[in-house]
C-alpha cells in the first residue's frame, strides 16, 4: 500500500464532510483513510467516521481513543498505518483533486523519504493566492545538508508527506495537547531524512476558521512555541549538528518568536509574558543581531523586532493596526 491518509477528527461534524469529499474523489489504487475520533464530544463525529468505515470498508478503518490532542491522534494513526507513506489531513482542510494521482507519479519517480508542496488559506471572506517558501528552494531533490535554508519553510505536517519509516523508525512523535505540534516536530524529520523533493503543486486547503487552535484566545498558550523552539534546538544539539544549522536556527526563532509575540500584543499589549519571546532568542541565540541571514526576515518583521527589543508594545500594535487599514 502506497498512501496512508491519517485524519484526526474531534468535534467537526460540520466540517469533516468537506474533507471526506476530497479524499473519497481522489484517483488512487493503492491507499487508505485512518479517521482517528479524539474522544470526541459532540455525539455526531464519532458515529459519522463509523458511517464512513461502513459505507467505504475497503478503503476507511477508525480508531476510537480517548481525548489525547491532535498530536496524540496523529501518532495513533501513523502507528496502525499500513502505507508506505504518511499524510495527515486535519479535519476542516480539503486536497485538490488530483493530489494522490501526482504524489504517486513523484513517488514512482524518485522513491524520496518526504515530499513537499504548497497550500493555498482558505477563510470566510475567501482564498488567497498559493504560499511561497521563504526558503526559496526551488523544485527538485534536496537534503538538508545541500539546502539547509529549508528550515525556514512553513513546518506544516500537513504540506508534506513521509515514510512511514522515517516517522515510526526514529522515534520521532508529534508532542500532545500542546500548539505548535508542528514546529516541534518537521525540523526533526528534515535532518533526519535522506531525500526531500520539493513540488510546485497547491494541493492542500487550509480552512482558517473561528475557534481552531490557532485562533483560539488563550494568549497565554502562545508561549508554547518557545518549549516547540527548545525541542527542535536540543534534538539538533543531541545529534552534533547545532553549529551547523545554528544561521538557520536562528532566524527560525527569531521569526516564530516575532510571530508568536505580535499575535499577543494585538490582542493585549499589556501582557506581562511578552518579554519572554525575545528573552528566549537572547538566551540560547545571544549573537542573533549579528546574524546575516536575519535580514531575510523581510523589513517589516525587523522593525517589529526593534519595537519588541525596546519593549514598544503599543507602537508595534499601532503599526500593525496601521499597516491593515491601508491595505
Amino acid at each position: 500500500m502506497l498512501f496512508s491518509v491519517i485524519v484526526p477528527v474531534y468535534n467537526v461534524a460540520a466540517y469533516l464532510p468537506k474533507c471526506m469529499d476530497s479524499l473519497l474523489r481522489q484517483d488512487c489504487q493503492s491507499w487508505e483513510i485512518i479517521l482517528v475520533d479524539d474522544g470526541s464530544t459532540d455525539g455526531k463525529s464519532g458515529a459519522l467516521c463509523d458511517e464512513y468505515a461502513e459505507k467505504y470498508p475497503e478503503l476507511v478503518r477508525v480508531i476510537h481513543q480517548t481525548n489525547g490532542g491532535l498530536g496524540a491522534a496523529r501518532n495513533a494513526g501513523a502507528e496502525e498505518a499500513k502505507g508506505e507513506y504518511l499524510f495527515f489531513i486535519d479535519s476542516d482542510d480539503w486536497i485538490s483533486k488530483n493530489t494522490l494521482s501526482r504524489l504517486t507519479e513523484e513517488v514512482e519517480k524518485t522513491h524520496a523519504d518526504m515530499y513537499v508542496f504548497t497550500f493555498r488559506y482558505i477563510a470566510d471572506d475567501g482564498e488567497t493566492p498559493a504560499e511561497s517558501r521563504p526558503s526559496g528552494s526551488p523544485t527538485g531533490l534536496h537534503t538538508l545538508r545541500d539546502t539547509p535554508d529549508i528550515l525556514l519553510d512553513p513546518p506544516g505536517a500537513t504540506i508534506r508527506i513521509c515514510r512511514s519509516g522515517l516517522f515510526l523508525n526514529t522515534g520521532i512523535r508529534f508532542p500532545g495537547r500542546v500548539w505548535y505540534e508542528d514546529l516541534c516536530t518537521t525540523p526533526k524529520l528534515l535532518m533526519e531524512a535522506e531525500t526531500i523533493v520539493y513540488l510546485d503543486d497547491a494541493f492542500y486547503y487550509y480552512y482558517t476558521r473561528q475557534g481552531s487552535i490557532m485562533r483560539n484566545s488563550s494568549l497565554r498558550r502562545n508561549l508554547e512555541i518557545l518549549n516547540a523552539l527548545e525541542t527542535v534546538r536540543s534534538y539538533y544539539e543531541e545529534k552534533g549538528v547545532l553549529d551547523i544549522y545554528r544561521p538557520q536556527l536562528t532566524v527560525l526563532a527569531v521569526d516564530n518568536c516575532c510571530a508568536a509575540a505580535q499575535r499577543v500584543l494585538m490582542a493585549d499589549p499589556k501582557a506581562d509574558f511578552l518579554p519572554e519571546f525575545l528573552d528566549y532568542v537572547k538566551q540560547n541565540y545571544p549573537d542573533y543581531r549579528e546574524e546575516p541571514m536575519l535580514k531575510r526576515l523581510g523589513k517589516k518583521k525587523l522593525i517589529l523586532l526593534r519595537l519588541l527589543e525596546g519593549q514598544h508594545y503599543r507602537l508595534a500594535r499601532a503599526m500593525f493596526l496601521l499597516a491593515g487599514k491601508i491595505k
